[in-house]
């Protein structure tokens, strides 16, 4: 049997070492900020957060049609800031395996039939459940418009996801300067 060496290193290392990002390394992109998508998606989530904080201010639990336009800003506005904060801090990069570019333009579709459907419920919903002039009125006609300004918005970025998907306007070369965003 062999015997144990006199000399044995113990030195340790993580397995992350020098492969990937640590946490302390994650620095916000500020161009994405200053990007289309970007600032879509901050008006996205500015405008989800006025749908449902106008909604959320009114006895909507007693109109089953404010419940679903409830579930529509908040989910999307939800899943908005993840994917906010996924190309914020390039987190998207890291998981090189997700076609992004049809992960986007699959949710912001979504999202824009989402926003149709609960512009039209909400819309409808404001003169049978609420006296014209009142508090909870004004409220709700407030969230119609600003959730058909979320519509709007969410449609925009579909259309612009659709191209970045489809690779119109741009190829390998003018991605790679741009840092992937339009």
């Amino acid at each position: 049997m062999a015997e144990f060496p006199a000399k044995v290193s113990t030195r340790t290392s993580s397995p992350a070492q020098g492969a990937g990002a640590s946490v302390s390394e994650l620095r916000p992109d500020l161009g994405f900020v200053r990007s289309s998508l970007g600032a879509l998606m901050l008006l996205q989530l500015v405008l989800g957060l006025l749908v449902w904080a106008l909604i959320a201010d009114t006895p909507y639990h007693l109109y089953p049609a404010y419940g679903w336009v409830m579930f529509v800003a908040v989910f999307l506005w939800l899943v908005t800031i993840v994917i906010f904060i996924f190309y914020l801090f390039q987190l998207h990069t890291k998981l090189y395996m997700v076609p992004w570019p049809l992960v986007l333009m699959a949710f912001n579709m979504g999202a824009t039939i989402l926003y149709i459907t609960a512009f039209i419920t909400c819309s409808a919903a404001v003169e049978p459940t609420s006296l014209k002039g009142s508090r909870p009125y004004n409220q709700r006609a407030a969230a119609s418009f600003f959730s058909c300004l979320a519509m709007i918005a969410y449609g925009v970025s579909a259309f612009f996801s659709f191209q970045a998907w489809r690779g119109v306007g741009s190829n390998a070369a003018t991605s790679q300067m741009a840092g992937g965003y339009a």
